[in-house]
């Protein structure tokens, strides 16, 4: 958990505004994380509910694993700022392509 933080340096960081950041991310992996699991188990209840799969697939590619990417590429890997850029932008597109799938009828067939 200090690897993410200690990657915070500047003239004017503090420890707060640390602490702050990390928190702020953790709390929107666990509310999307929880967010997908409900549209999982809503998938499931029965045929027909493709959507709500490919919102939850939408919704973990626009929020869970590019907040994931940009705590764990820079900490874990040597890939620049321009890859990782490309790798993030993706990902939320890749996302915002599944959702426009579930709201336009192709998850539903």
């Amino acid at each position: 958990m200090l690897g993410p933080l200690l990657q915070l340096r500047g003239a004017e960081t503090d420890l707060a505004l640390g602490i702050s950041v990390i928190g702020l991310s953790i709390l929107s992996l666990v509310l999307s994380i929880l967010i997908a699991v409900v549209l999982v188990r809503g998938y499931r209840r029965g045929p027909g509910r493709a959507g709500m799969l490919w919102l939850a697939v939408g919704l973990i590619l626009l929020t869970t694993l590019p907040e994931l990417l940009r705590i764990g590429l820079p900490s874990f890997t040597a890939i620049g700022t321009a890859g990782r850029s490309v790798l993030v932008s993706g990902c939320e597109l890749s996302g915002l392509a599944a959702i426009l799938w579930a709201i336009y009828g192709g998850g539903t067939q």
